[in-house]
C-alpha cells in the first residue's frame, strides 16, 4: 500500500517481485489449458474455428495471438479468430460500455458454428461481453472455456473447461494488465503454439510452415531447412525454390528424397505435418 512513497527502484523490484507469482499460476491451470487444445486440434483439423472473446486489455491479448498466428506458423487467416468488444477502435483506446454489453457479445458470437471453440477472456471472469459470447457459442453447439484471474467466478461453471488463474491481488489495485493480464498471454502462448506443434505446423522446434515471401524471409528458411536436414545452402535453396518458396514440401522433398509434386500430396495427405507425411512416404 505503500507503493507511491518508495523510489524507483524499489517500485520496480516490488512489481517484479509479483510477477514471479505468475509462472507458478500458469503452472497449475496447465491440464485444463491442456484439455482446451485438445478441443481446438480436434475442431481445426475438422474444418473448424477458433474464436476469442475478450474486452479491454483481455480482448487486445486475444487479437495479439490471433494475429501472430499466420505469419508464425502458416496458419491460414480466419481460423482463429478474435472478438474486440468495441472492434478494431477498441484496441487503441477505451470504448464506453461495451463490455457491459452482454447483446453484443451474443452478436459478435452469431459466427460461431458447432464444433467450433469458444474462449472467453475476462479477468473478473464475469465481463457481461464475454459472458453473454460464451452463452450464445454453447448454444450454437461450440466447446467453451473461459480464462480468467478468478478461480472462484461463478460463470466458470457454465463453461466446459474454465481455467481459473491465481494471480492474487495487483501492484495497482484492480489493474488487471499486471498480473492477471501477464498470465493470460502466458496462456495464450502456449495454447496456441501447442496446438500449432499438435497440428504438425514445426518440425522438431523449427517453424517450417512459413513461406518464402521476401528475399530476406527466403534466407532464413534456407537456414531452417539447412538445420533440419544437415544439407547444404545450395541443394536447400534449389529445393525450396523448386517447392514454390512452400518450406513444408521443400522439407519434405529433401527428407523423403522425393519430388516436390509427391511431397505436397503427401502433405495433404497428413494434413500439413511433416512428420506425419515423412511416414506416408517411408517404405513399408
Amino acid at each position: 500500500m505503500e507503493v507511491d512513497t518508495l523510489p524507483t527502484i524499489d517500485v520496480l523490484r516490488l512489481i517484479n517481485n509479483e510477477d514471479e507469482r505468475v509462472p507458478l499460476a500458469v503452472a497449475e491451470v496447465l491440464p485444463r489449458v491442456a484439455t482446451v487444445v485438445d478441443l481446438a486440434v480436434e475442431s481445426l483439423r475438422g474444418g473448424g474455428k477458433v474464436h476469442y472473446f475478450g474486452a479491454g486489455t483481455s480482448g487486445r491479448l486475444g487479437v495479439i495471438d490471433a494475429a501472430e498466428l499466420p505469419p508464425t506458423f502458416g496458419i491460414d487467416w480466419g481460423h482463429v479468430i478474435a472478438h474486440q468488444a468495441g472492434g478494431l477502435s477498441a484496441m487503441c483506446q477505451a470504448v464506453e460500455d461495451v463490455e457491459d454489453d452482454a447483446d453484443l457479445g451474443a452478436r459478435d458470437a452469431a459466427e460461431v458454428r458447432p464444433g467450433d471453440v469458444a474462449i472467453g477472456i475476462a479477468a473478473s471472469g464475469r465481463t457481461p461481453y464475454v459472458v453473454g459470447a460464451l452463452r450464445a457459442a454453447a448454444r450454437a453447439g461450440a466447446h467453451t472455456a473461459l480464462i480468467s484471474a478468478n478461480p472462484l467466478a461463478p460463470f466458470g461453471a457454465e463453461v466446459d473447461v474454465h481455467i481459473g488463474l491465481s494471480t492474487g491481488p495487483e501492484v495497482i489495485s484492480g489493474s488487471t494488465r499486471m498480473k492477471a493480464g501477464t498470465a493470460t498471454k502466458l496462456v495464450l502462448n502456449a495454447f496456441s503454439t501447442t496446438v500449432m506443434v499438435q497440428l504438425g505446423r514445426t518440425y522438431s522446434n523449427l517453424m517450417v510452415s512459413v513461406n518464402a515471401l521476401n528475399s530476406k524471409l527466403r534466407g532464413r528458411l534456407v537456414r531452417i531447412l539447412m538445420e533440419a536436414t544437415d544439407m547444404d545452402a545450395r541443394t536447400c535453396e534449389t529445393a525450396l525454390a523448386e517447392a514454390g518458396g512452400d518450406t513444408r514440401v521443400a522439407l519434405v522433398s529433401l527428407l523423403g528424397e522425393v519430388p516436390p509434386e509427391h511431397a505436397a500430396a503427401a502433405l495433404r495427405d497428413a494434413q500439413g505435418s511433416v512428420r506425419a507425411a515423412l511416414r506416408l512416404l517411408a517404405p513399408s
